[in-house]
């Protein structure tokens, strides 16, 4: 895709706030030089256009080029090709950036090409441990395009904390919570799971997780299957739940529509923890119920939106 036609690439952001609750979603196809084809959600990427003049400076992390000047705004620059350790990287590759924003942090991704943006069901998306993949680590799903083409979709959270290092976690006070108080909670981000589950150690809450949407309410399911066949509310089982927007096979989106419209889960809260955090997000999410809504990953937050739903 020409530079000049980026300009109209993300016209529409208003309808696709209608795929809420739909299980689909849109990504913008881009290219690093190679013929591998990855893939970002077009809600995360703010602009796309023609690399700007970047300033080097020292003792900048692997893979971060430098910082530039966006609209009186300084952020920094990745190098996608860098993080996924690319040999022999094509001419020309870092002529375009992607713009995107991530848990209210603003980033420019160098690439080598903008392809386009397609349309497709969570369903089809696929964990990348059934994949064979070299940058696995950094690869949190997988779509198999009509002939057989396969996108990568990057983990940009893992890229973040392998950049930056991850989020410090300060002291959080415990809750007030009986003891059999547990939270489950679902995000397909080996770094994500990891940092919700230090919050809620930290709160004392018990908790159990899945790691796509789909896994979860089975799961879900199960549990409140279980509580009826027990003759108690399911609000013995489980007090919360914390979901993810954007997770394989199902979305929390749809995730959420499904629990809200099981009359067994009447009283347990839901709470959307997204890097989605831009208004039209936080728009979809109320628009499928959620109780509350909270961009990643701010620990104190998220400690602050779970503690009164929790406390007894």
């Amino acid at each position: 895709m020409k530079t000049s036609d980026n300009k109209n690439l993300l016209d529409g952001v208003d309808a696709r706030t209608r795929l809420a609750g739909s299980n689909q979603m849109e990504i913008l196809l881009f290219s690093l030089g190679t013929r591998e084809i990855f893939g970002i959600n077009v809600f995360k990427v703010r602009e796309v256009g023609r690399t700007p003049h970047i300033t080097k400076t020292p003792n900048m992390p692997k893979g971060v080029e430098g910082l530039i000047s966006l609209r009186g705004n300084v952020i920094p620059v990745l190098s996608l090709a860098s993080f996924l350790d690319l040999e022999n990287p094509p001419e020309g590759l870092g002529k375009t950036m992607m713009v995107a924003e991530y848990s209210k942090r603003t980033l420019g991704f160098l690439v080598h090409e903008v392809d386009r943006i397609i349309r497709v069901d969570w369903e089809k998306v696929k964990a990348p441990e059934s994949v064979l993949s070299a940058n696995q680590g950094l690869i949190t799903a997988v779509i198999e395009l009509s002939g057989g083409h396969l996108v990568s979709i990057l983990d940009v959270e893992q890229i973040l904390a392998n950049a930056f290092g991850e989020a410090v976690i300060v002291d959080i006070p415990p809750a007030r919570v009986r003891e059999e108080t547990s939270i489950f909670f679902v995000d397909d981000s080996v770094v994500a799971r990891k940092k919700i589950t230090e919050v809620l150690d930290k709160l004392g809450v018990k908790h159990k997780h899945a790691t796509n949407g789909a896994e979860a309410w089975t799961r879900l399911q199960a549990i409140a299957a279980h509580a009826q066949q027990m003759g108690v509310p399911l609000r013995e089982e489980i007090n919360l739940i914390l979901v993810d927007a954007e997770m394989p096979e199902m979305d929390g989106y749809v995730l959420t529509k499904n629990i809200k419209s099981d009359s067994r889960f009447e009283g347990v809260p839901v709470v959307m923890h997204s890097s989605l955090s831009s208004e039209a997000n936080r728009a979809m999410g109320k628009s499928v119920g959620v109780d509350a809504y909270v961009a990643k990953f701010d620990a104190e937050v998220l400690a602050d939106t779970l503690r009164p739903l929790v406390e007894r």
